[in-house]
């Protein structure tokens, strides 16, 4: 994955380039934009400044931000909250490769994971949602592997995204539209379903001791004692790790 991102990256880099040295070629052979006084050739100001934008907009910046970020030392590595439950913790290699490929807290994304599937790749819901983030089919393009976890992460993470957008960056509103729907986004908390309410409730409770590197969370032990602990056994049987205690 970092080499296809860095491919890409320097493949736009090149492009970017070569745009530009065609230009300056261009502009010599035709001297239409050149002044030459004495020795020295000027050019007018606002060149510079049409060429620097060019280059601040071209999509290569965000494709070689994104190669950095993966070569750079300690990529792939993220120190999860210690609270989230093994099966949870299981997944932080591939958490932190999610996370840097969509832009988000790989803590936001193991709080979704911990609340959707505790870390169980292959759990469906009553409703349909699949995977690791519980996402619905309908959020998936013909012929993906709906239970792959790179895909249900693909998946459910741009969802978030989605989400985070909508909701102005709020978590806590992220999180209820992510269970909920973006219509919950535009309606009070009292008319939220009780599943959404509870969403809020547990996700940003867990999230917020997460990002406080917090040892315990008292949210996260509210949270298995009101069924996910269940879940967390039926993942951690899953991934053959001991059963929680």
């Amino acid at each position: 994955m970092r080499a296809a991102t860095l491919r890409r990256a320097l493949r736009w880099l090149a492009a970017g380039l070569m745009r530009l040295l065609r230009l300056c070629a261009a502009q010599v052979r035709g001297g239409t934009l050149l002044s030459k006084r004495g020795a020295v050739y000027y050019v007018p100001l606002w060149l510079p400044i049409a060429l620097a934008l060019l280059l601040a907009s071209t999509a290569f910046w965000g494709d070689i931000a994104a190669a950095a970020r993966q070569l750079a030392p300690g990529a792939g590595k993220v120190d999860l909250a210690e609270f989230f439950a093994p099966s949870v913790r299981h997944w932080s290699h591939e958490i932190a490769a999610w996370a840097a490929q969509s832009d988000t807290d790989p803590q936001l994304l193991a709080t979704v994971m911990q609340i959707e599937s505790c870390g169980h790749p292959t759990v469906v819901s009553g409703a349909g949602a699949q995977g690791l983030f519980q996402v619905m089919p309908f959020h998936f393009e013909a012929g993906e592997r709906m239970l792959e976890p790179a895909t249900n992460a693909a998946r459910g993470s741009a969802y978030l995204k989605y989400c985070e957008r909508l909701a102005g960056g709020v978590i806590g509103l992220t999180l209820a539209c992510y269970n909920g729907g973006p219509s919950v986004i535009g309606k009070e908390r009292g008319q939220w379903s009780a599943e959404t309410r509870s969403y809020y409730r547990w996700g940003v409770g867990i999230y917020s001791d997460a990002l406080a590197d917090a040892a315990s969370s008292d949210t996260m032990a509210a949270w298995l004692a009101a069924g996910g602990g269940r879940l967390c056994a039926s993942a951690a049987a899953e991934l053959r790790l001991p059963a929680p205690p």
